[in-house]
C-alpha cells in the first residue's frame, strides 16, 4: 500500500519528531487485520520513534482492525477504525506528527477554547476513504484531543463497518457521534464543530474576547481564491493582514476537476487550495481559521467579533466569503439530509452503490454530478427545471451516451419522499401538462447553484435582492472602508479566475482608501505632554 516514495517522503517528515509514538492495535482477528499490520509496520519502519504494539485494550478500541496512539507511553485520545489510506492517509500522518510534538495548526483562540472543556467528550467520525471533506473534521477533532486529555476521536470507516452503519442508518458523511448521539451530519465542517461546542457550553468563549493581534490594516474575511488574492497583494504593500475563514479554501475545496484556470491546464479543488495556503505562507499573514464572523461594528476602526468571542479592530475589511451550496427550499429536503438528501456526489456517491439516484440541476455542476455517480449507482435521474440545460455542451453529451442517465426536462420538483428516516423517492411535476409524478429512489443530490455567504453583513452594506454584497467596479460597497469581491459579490460571472482578480481589485482598492484616510486608534493617538495638559487647563 505504501510505495518507496510514499516512504521516502514520511522519512522525511518523522525527521523532526520529538516524542516516540506507538501505534497500538487492538488484538483479535478480523479479515482486514493483516493488511492493517502490513501498513503500519511499514510506517513505523521509517523512523527509530515509530513503534507498532499488538494488545488487547480491554475495551478501549472496538475492533481487532482499530489501533490508538500514544505518545511518549500516553494515550493521545486519537483512535483509528480501518485503514487510514485515501483521503485520510494525510490525517494519519498528521495525527502521528502533532502527536510527536509538531505544532497545532490551530488559532490561538481555538486552541483556548478546546482547552476550556471540561466535559468527557468521546467523538467517532463516520467516513469514507473517498470523502475528500472527511479529512478536515477528522483532523479537527484529532487535534481537539491532543489539546484536551477529556476529548478522544476515533474515526471509522463506513466500508468496514457496514453492520454499524445500518444501525445508525448513515447515509452520508462526514457524520459525526459525541458520546453515542448524533452531533453533526451532512455538510459538516470544523468550524461547526466548534459553533456546536459553544451551544452545549457558551461559557467557553467568555474568557476569549481579548485578542493578541495589534490593530490591523486589513481583516479579509473568507479564505477561497477571492480573499487569498486580496491577502497576498495587500500583505505586498506592507500592510498588516488577517484572513479569518471558516474553512480555507471554500467551495473550491469541493471541486474535483479545474481545466479553465488559465496557465494550469488541470487541477483538482484540494490541490489548488494547498497552492493557495502555501503561496500566502510566503507572506507574513495571519490566519485565523475555522472560526466565522458574527458582529461588525463599524465606524473609522471597523470591530469584527468572532465567534470563539475574540474581537479584532482593523482600519479597512474585504468580505470574500463566497458562496454555499443552494437548496431546493421543499418538505422533506432539510429533514433527509444526511439521509439521503446530499449536496457532494464525491462523498456521498459510494452509500448508494447499486441504488436509484436523482440529481437536481442541469447545469454544469448537475450534469458533472450524474457523470460521477452513473459509475457507482444503478442509475441516474436528472431533473431540470427550464426547458433546456443550461449545462455546456460537451457534458451533456457525455451524459446521454450513459445508458443510466435519464435527464428530464421541465420539471419541478415538489417534495423528497422518506419513510422510517431514509429517504424513499421524489415528487415532482411536469410544467406543461402540470401531471404530478412519485418516482422511487434512494438518493437525491442537490445541484442547483449557489447562495452567497453574507447574511452576517445584513445592516452593515447594501445587498441586493439576490443577497449579494453590492459593488461598484472598485470592489467598493456602500461602507467606508469596507469592500467586498468574488462569489459574495454582485459582479457577474462566478468563476475562480474572476475571483482572483477581483481581490486583487479589492486590495488595491482598500489600499487606495487607507493612503487617503489616515486613521487612527485611541490606543495609537500621541498623548499629550503634562505642559501640554496644564496649558489646556
Amino acid at each position: 500500500m505504501l510505495n518507496n516514495d510514499i516512504l521516502q517522503a514520511l522519512k522525511g517528515y518523522t525527521a523532526s519528531m520529538q516524542k516516540n509514538v506507538t501505534f497500538v492495535v487492538q488484538t483479535g482477528e478480523h479479515s482486514k487485520r493483516d493488511e492493517l499490520i502490513q501498513f503500519l509496520s511499514a510506517m513505523a519502519g521509517v523512523s527509530d520513534k515509530l513503534s507498532l504494539v499488538e494488545r488487547d485494550t480491554l475495551g478501549t478500541l472496538r475492533s481487532p482492525v482499530s489501533f490508538l496512539i500514544e505518545a511518549d507511553g500516553d494515550d493521545t485520545g486519537i483512535r483509528f477504525s480501518g485503514i487510514p489510506g485515501g483521503h485520510e492517509f494525510n490525517s494519519l500522518v498528521l495525527a502521528m506528527l502533532h502527536a510527536s510534538g509538531r505544532e497545532l495548526k490551530l488559532d490561538d483562540s481555538v486552541k483556548k477554547l478546546v482547552q476550556g472543556v471540561s466535559d468527557e467528550l468521546h467523538f467517532e467520525v463516520f467516513i469514507s476513504l473517498s470523502c475528500h471533506n472527511c479529512p478536515d473534521v477528522v483532523q479537527a477533532l484529532n487535534q481537539f484531543a491532543l489539546l484536551n486529555p477529556k476529548i478522544s476521536s476515533e474515526m471509522i470507516d463506513g466500508g468496514l463497518f457496514q453492520t454499524l452503519v445500518n444501525q445508525r442508518d448513515i447515509q452520508g458523511v462526514p457524520s459525526v457521534y459525541l458520546n453515542g448521539e448524533l452531533f453533526a451530519n451532512g455538510k459538516v465542517d470544523a468550524a461547526m464543530l466548534i459553533d456546536k461546542l459553544l451551544e452545549r457550553d457558551p461559557s467557553l468563549k467568555q474568557s476569549n474576547v481579548s485578542s493578541t493581534l495589534p490593530m490591523q490594516d486589513v481583516v479579509v474575511v473568507g479564505g477561497g481564491p477571492a480573499g487569498v488574492s486580496a491577502a497576498i497583494y495587500s500583505a505586498r504593500k506592507g500592510l498588516k493582514v488577517t484572513v479569518v475563514a471558516d474553512r480555507f479554501g471554500g467551495q473550491v475545496k469541493d471541486t474535483m476537476g479545474i481545466e479553465n484556470l488559465i496557465s494550469v491546464p488541470k487541477t483538482t479543488g484540494p490541490k489548488l487550495v494547498g497552492n493557495l495556503l502555501a503561496h500566502m505562507q510566503d507572506y507574513e499573514i495571519s490566519l485565523k481559521e475555522h472560526v466565522r464572523v458574527t458582529n461588525i461594528e463599524k465606524g473609522d476602526i471597523k470591530t469584527l467579533t468572532l465567534s470563539s468571542g475574540e474581537q479584532i479592530k482593523t482600519r479597512s475589511l474585504i468580505v470574500a466569503t463566497g458562496a454555499r451550496w443552494r437548496e431546493l427550499g421543499v418538505p422533506g429536503e432539510k429533514e433527509n439530509i444526511g439521509n439521503g438528501v446530499a449536496y457532494c456526489p464525491h462523498c456521498d456517491g459510494p452509500f448508494f452503490k447499486g441504488k436509484d439516484v436523482a440529481v437536481i440541476g442541469g447545469g454544469n455542476s448537475g450534469i458533472e454530478a450524474a457523470l460521477d455517480l452513473a459509475g457507482i449507482v444503478k442509475s441516474v435521474t436528472v431533473f431540470e427545471f427550464m426547458p433546456e440545460l443550461k449545462a455546456d455542451q460537451v457534458l451533456v453529451k457525455q451524459a446521454q451516451k450513459r445508458d443510466n442517465i435519464t435527464i428530464l426536462r421541465n420539471v419541478a420538483t415538489k417534495e423528497i419522499v422518506a419513510q422510517n428516516g431514509k429517504v424513499t423517492g421524489i415528487t415532482y411535476q411536469d410544467r406543461a401538462s402540470q401531471a404530478t409524478t412519485t418516482l422511487p429512489l434512494s438518493g437525491v443530490f442537490v445541484q442547483i447553484g449557489l447562495v452567497p455567504n453574507s447574511q452576517f453583513m445584513q445592516g452593515v452594506v447594501n445587498l441586493s435582492r439576490h443577497g449579494e454584497i453590492e459593488i461598484d467596479n472598485k470592489c467598493h460597497t456602500s461602507e467606508p472602508g469596507i469592500f467586498a469581491c468574488g462569489d459574495v459579490t454582485t459582479v457577474p460571472y462566478k468563476q475562480i479566475i474572476v475571483s482572483m482578480g477581483e481581490g486583487a481589485k479589492a486590495s488595491l482598492a482598500a489600499f487606495e482608501y487607507l493612503l487617503s484616510h489616515e486613521v487612527v486608534s485611541e490606543d495609537e493617538a500621541p498623548k499629550p505632554s503634562a505642559k501640554e495638559e496644564a496649558q489646556a487647563a
